[in-house]
């Protein structure tokens, strides 16, 4: 019975945990296809849903196979070790190599993310689930720049930041770099995705320069039915991407899941309470709700699995204060003031993900354990936990959170704003007036809501529809 005995099944592979790495990877997925196209697609005007999907898509594209060719190793794969053992330079980033054998992708996940117990998957899983982290955050931060964004520059910027700004941060806070050797953590992405996007969609749009005055000023959302079905997408895709991170399909994965949706809810309504007592409307507003929502999935994003009920509570009322008021007050203020972020990235991400990261020191409990540790509730040798002022009455872990979103914040700054001037001088980065007056027509001669032409010319009155313009 050779059939029997051959199971698919190496020693090292749990089938439950290879299992929901794959299910959590798509649900993280299905955030940037279709949840990111249609959320963006929703906010923007009629005239830019097509240019804005497409580069949702393209963006998406583009990362899997730069992640595939070099990507995935720079961040996950040896480290270089371009210095001294324990040095900056010992821990900055892998080896530029793909994924290219039979063995690379069937053998088992290896990886400095990996220091306490092993992965029971294979490279495959590990590197599809790292994959969809990465492309959604050149998506997160296009929705800094829609709206005049040449099309040809985004098909440049985004492997290039993948290359060079992400695989970098990855390896120095994920892949056992210098800054997880130091001890600071970032449980899923709210340094390396979040913060880093806010901070690339500020740059950018400083470098591109604003929309045309007629579309900043006419900046009404084209569909806030799409809205609501892209944040949905989000906030439950949210599951997979917080809830995968434990790389175990354990108590942890489902503590980080029932978090990330308190932290979530309270969030939400905190933004909704403020809008409707202290904004000068007075009135509840869906999309207020909405920024409140994603402010508390970013802030949660940093500590999921390593606060308690209460601390996610805490997570999104916090979160979401200071970012309403950051956006209600701060973006008076120069810089903000002078940079047109068209959907506020810089805020709902940018602010969130450095309060979220910044509060794992003050509210990260110790009895959260993410890896186990022998005894009645957990198996396995070793743990792995967080403890935040408040349980230890240490800063040491403020500390190291503080520092590297310094480097966050610092080095995704310089290096976006390097990028974008290359990209700059190569392709140019906004489109002419006339086509950002007319949009998707002008650009891939598609309308999103396309009105019957009975064959004529694509410059026919339909076109031209003063909605259009």
């Amino acid at each position: 019975m050779l059939w029997a005995t051959n199971t698919p099944y190496p020693s090292w592979l749990n089938p439950g945990d290879n299992t929901w790495q794959l299910v959590a990877a798509t649900l993280v997925g299905l955030m940037s296809l279709p949840g990111i196209a249609v959320l963006y697609g929703g906010l923007v005007r009629k005239k830019w849903i097509v240019n804005t999907m497409l580069m949702v898509f393209s963006g998406f594209s583009l990362t899997l196979v730069v992640w595939m060719l070099w990507g995935y190793n720079m961040a996950f794969g040896p480290l270089a070790h371009f210095g001294p053992t324990g040095s900056f330079w010992s821990g900055f980033i892998g080896h530029f190599t793909p994924l290219s054998t039979a063995g690379s992708e069937q053998g088992q996940a290896v990886s400095g993310a990996n220091s306490v117990i092993p992965f029971h998957f294979s490279t495959a899983t590990l590197a599809y689930f790292q994959f969809v982290f990465a492309a959604i955050t050149p998506l997160l931060f296009l929705g800094g720049l829609v709206g005049r964004l040449k099309f040809k520059a985004w098909l440049l910027i985004v492997p290039l930041w993948i290359t060079l700004i992400y695989t970098v941060n990855a390896a120095l806070l994920w892949g056992g770099g210098f800054f997880a050797q130091k001890g600071a953590v970032d449980y899923s992405g709210g340094y390396v995705i979040h913060l880093s996007a806010g901070v690339a969609a500020f740059v950018g749009a400083a470098i591109v320069g604003p929309r045309r005055w007629q579309d900043r000023e006419n900046a009404f959302p084209s569909n806030l039915m799409m809205v609501a079905i892209g944040a949905g997408i989000l906030w439950l895709g949210w599951n997979g991407f917080n809830g995968g991170d434990p790389f175990y399909a354990g108590a942890d994965a489902a503590s980080a899941v029932l978090n990330t949706n308190v932290a979530t809810a309270a969030a939400l309504l905190t933004w909704l309470f403020w809008d409707m007592f202290a904004s000068r409307q007075k009135k509840p507003t869906f999309l207020g709700a909405i920024n409140g929502m994603i402010c508390g999935l970013v802030a949660i994003t940093p500590s999921a699995g390593w606060v308690n009920g209460v601390g996610a509570l805490l997570v999104g009322l916090i979160a979401s204060s200071v970012v309403w008021f950051a956006w209600t007050y701060v973006s008076r203020l120069r810089p903000f003031s002078k940079v047109d972020d068209a959907l506020g990235v810089v805020y709902t991400h940018g602010f969130a993900g450095l309060t979220g990261g910044l509060l794992v020191g003050l509210l990260a409990d110790p009895k959260m354990v993410e890896y186990g540790v022998t005894g009645a509730h957990f198996k396995g040798p070793g743990s792995f936990s967080v403890g935040g002022w408040f349980f230890t009455h240490s800063f040491h872990q403020l500390w190291e959170q503080f520092l590297a979103a310094a480097w966050i914040i610092c080095y995704t700054g310089i290096g976006t704003a390097v990028i974008f001037y290359v990209v700059k001088k190569l392709v140019g980065l906004r489109e002419d007036d006339l086509t950002l007056r007319e949009g998707d027509i002008a650009i891939h001669e598609e309308e999103a809501f396309p009105e019957p032409t009975f064959g004529e010319p694509v410059a026919s009155p339909s076109h031209l529809h003063p909605d259009n313009v």
